[in-house]
């Protein structure tokens, strides 16, 4: 299957997203719509985030756990917005390539990267990692950028969208800080704090949806499985 005959650009939010200058970023018009049987389709996750897969188990779909390892290296000049969406499309594309064109199977990868001033917080390497980003992130507003790519398998049909959430940070002081790494919780999160855990006692405002925070926008995957066939209610 080639996964770039139906590329194209300047896609409106109506029918899918195509970022500028990445034309095989696809799109699923409603002219195409094929309604599958719900009870048959099985969502593949196209990733080993425990979190993702909590998220997406609550859309009561059969979900298969597809790990796959890819390149998350990008082009600097990315914007964040398209640094999710890049590598949500890359980890979608490995779990094809690894399932293949099954029937009744949805893909879905996500990508969520913590931004402030400017810059891209990932996971942090070590404890001191995790204080300078939490040092860093107390006090102030940072947004969180989570890309979704969807994909299904037997067609080839596929939407690739992204939510922005501002989230601001409490004062904390250097206690509190060292406290909150010492249970664990930052050391595999985007920005070094997890707001489905402990870290919810960190935040004092969202501006966005508070699931695109932990990982999955669910309110945008429902859209994209309507939009791809499958209607989640």
């Amino acid at each position: 299957m080639d996964l770039k005959n139906n590329s194209t650009n300047g896609i409106n939010r109506g029918n899918g997203y195509s970022v500028s200058g990445t034309p095989d970023f696809l799109y699923f018009t409603k002219k195409e719509r094929k309604w599958y049987n719900l009870s048959e389709t099985k969502i593949i996750l196209a990733s080993s985030s425990p979190r993702r897969k909590e998220l997406i188990q609550r859309l009561g779909l059969p979900v298969e756990v597809v790990q796959n390892t890819v390149d998350e290296t990008v082009d600097q000049n990315l914007a964040p917005h398209e640094v999710v969406l890049t590598l949500a499309k890359r980890k979608m594309i490995a779990a094809w390539e690894k399932i293949g064109a099954k029937k009744d199977c949805i893909i879905i990868s996500g990508d969520t990267i913590v931004v402030q001033n400017g810059d891209i917080l990932g996971k942090p390497c070590d404890a001191d990692d995790a204080f300078r980003m939490l040092k860093r992130l107390q006090g102030e507003r940072h947004t969180v950028y989570s890309g979704v790519a969807s994909m299904h398998a037997e067609t080839g049909k596929k939407i690739i969208d992204y939510r922005a959430v501002k989230v601001t940070m409490k004062p904390l002081s250097d206690r509190q800080i060292q406290r909150y790494i010492a249970t664990g919780e930052p050391m595999d999160k985007a920005g070094a704090y997890g707001i489905q855990g402990l870290g919810a006692s960190l935040i004092e405002k969202i501006e966005g949806d508070y699931f695109a925070v932990v990982g999955l926008p669910l309110a945008l995957v429902r859209d994209m499985l309507s939009a791809l066939g499958v209607e989640v209610l």
